[in-house]
This record gives C-alpha cells, structure tokens and sequence, in this order.
C-alpha cells in the first residue's frame, strides 16, 4: 500500500526590507490556503523566510540586527501561520532568524521547524553549514555576512517522525522526515547523516543568489549546481528532498529560485517555473524509498565504514608535512 505525502513547496518571491512580517505572513497564508486547495499534507517555505535577507547587508547597530529575530515561536507575528495550519489541518515547514537565551546567554542561530496538521512544533533544527563571512568586505556587490550573525547549529541532524493522518483507504500518512538549510544542501554529510536515520524525505529552505563574489565563474552554474546537488542527495540516500527558495530581485540582489521537488530516484518531479511566490504540488510516496533503500544503497549491506578509516589513516601517515 502506498503511503502518498502530498507537498507544497511554497517559493516566496523577493521580500524588501522595508516589508512588514505582517505583509510577508499575508502571502505565506494565500500559499496555504493555495496547498489546501491542491490536497497538501504539508508546505514547505524558504529559508529566512518572515523577513528581507538580511545578511547582505552590514550592520554595526546590534538593534538593528535583532530586529529581524524571533524571540519565540510561535509569536505575536507568527501566531497566524499555527492557527492557520490548525484551522486547514495542513502542516508546514518554516526557515527564521532565532534569538534565544541559552544557560544565560543570547544566542542567533538560523533555524527551521516543522508544523503538524494540528499546529505543533514536532521538529527543529538549526543550520549547521554556514558560508559567506564574518568580517564587513565593502568590495562586494553585497554582502554575505552569516558568520557573523549567527552562531553554527548545535542541533545536529536529526531525523524525526511524523503522522499526517490518513488516506481516503484509511492507510496512515506517517514516515521519517529531515531538516536542512540552504547551503547544508551541497554537502553530502547533511544527506549521509539523515540517511543513517532512514529518512524517506528532506525539507530544505534557501536564499541563493545568482552572483557568487567569491567566485563569479560559477554563476551561469547556479541552477545546475543548485538541482545537482539535491538530486544527488535524494537518490543516494533513497529519500524525497524538498527544496524551497526566496526568488527574485530582492534588494538588488538576484536570487536563483528553482525551487524543486525530488524522488529517491533523483528525478525532479515537480517545480516552480517564476521567480515569484508560487506554489509547486507533488504526490509523494514514501514506499518509493524502499526500491532504493533496500537494494543499490542498502546502507548495512554495501558500505564498508571500517575501510573509509583505513584509508584515511593511511593517508594521514604518508601525508606530506
């Protein structure tokens, strides 16, 4: 029996920093009732997704940085979006600034949490991977100053469980779900680790953009790149991947988009084809993951872990100093 998930993946378009939560909360709404609409179990929204992306720009006033965090969540803003999920009995997936005090220190990590139909937080996880910079380098075009705003997760990656209720045969819509962010998405461990855990599907907010200062050669490789690496991800770990962008011109900044669906096979099922908010639905079935999990990447059967440290312990000896 097949156990269909039915997602949205809700591209917003650009956000200006001028924009109210309240504004942006506006569109987040129309793209869930839009997925109810279309059967979803679930949307899927972008990184850093209440606000402007703020870490192009340098900041030297601390107030003005933490002006785009959340203190809590859900809250005075984002109260709707667990109400909405509730009154819709649609679940969601959302990428935020977080400002938290831990044993009595502030800390600013880039974060994701999933939703339930029922509007509660049934998993959490905070961005491990961060690129761009720390230090202000006025040459670029534009910032990108993430190391310097937030600290790196200490979540690690943790594949939970989840039930989105039944189908029209009564089958429960349960399975193994992940959580990533953006740049997490081009590295393997981010798949590897979830994969461990038998996730079945992934859902990963981005902001990218097109331009890359650091390395401009690679800009007409954005999408490519962006498809290849959670296309990889998806077939060599028999799991969905779920990969949701900020699209557009934002500020002056052009980001890439492409926001994408993926089997296990590492095909593309379903996408987003503008550069504003839209919505891509695809039916999703989590016994599809068996196929792949069970024969070419039978993790147990095929990997050889004791051989990868063989290796690198050789490597290390005859390593030049």
């Amino acid at each position: 029996m097949a156990r269909i998930i039915t997602v949205g993946a809700a591209q917003l378009g650009p956000i200006a920093l001028a924009d109210t939560r309240a504004q942006v909360i506006d569109r987040m709404l129309d793209l869930m009732h839009q997925a109810k609409g279309n059967g979803c179990d679930i949307v899927v929204f972008p990184e850093l997704a209440l606000t402007t992306f703020f870490p192009r720009w340098y900041f030297e006033n601390q107030q003005d940085i933490d002006a785009f965090y959340e203190r809590e969540m859900p809250g005075p803003d984002t109260q709707r979006l667990f109400d909405t999920a509730r009154s819709l009995a649609i679940g969601f997936y959302l990428g935020y600034a977080e400002l938290v005090e831990e044993l009595g220190v502030l800390r600013r990590f880039n974060t994701s949490i999933t939703v339930d139909k029922a509007g509660n937080i049934i998993g959490k996880y905070r961005k491990i991977h961060l690129p761009g910079h720390r230090e202000h380098e006025p040459w670029r075009r534009f910032q990108h100053l993430e190391k310097r705003y937030f600290e790196t997760g200490n979540l690690g990656f943790n594949a939970f469980r989840a039930n989105w209720g039944q189908d029209v045969h009564g089958q429960e819509k349960q399975g193994i779900f992940g959580m990533a962010i953006c740049n997490d998405r081009r590295w393997s461990e981010t798949y590897r680790i979830l994969g461990l855990q038998a996730v079945e599907m992934i859902f990963i907010g981005y902001n990218t953009p097109v331009h890359n200062p650091p390395a401009p050669e690679h800009d007409a490789l954005s999408h490519f790149h962006n498809e290849l690496v959670m296309q990889s991800g998806a077939y060599q770990n028999g799991t969905w991947v779920v990969g949701v962008a900020k699209a557009g011109n934002e500020e002056g900044v052009e980001q890439i988009g492409n926001s994408i669906i993926v089997a296990p096979s590492g095909e593309i099922v379903g996408a987003c084809t503008t550069t504003g908010d839209e919505l891509a639905v695809a039916r999703c079935d989590l016994d599809l993951c068996i196929s792949y999990k069970t024969t070419t990447f039978n993790f147990e059967r095929h990997r050889q872990p004791e051989h990868y440290r063989m290796i690198v312990e050789r490597r290390g000896a005859i390593a030049p100093d």
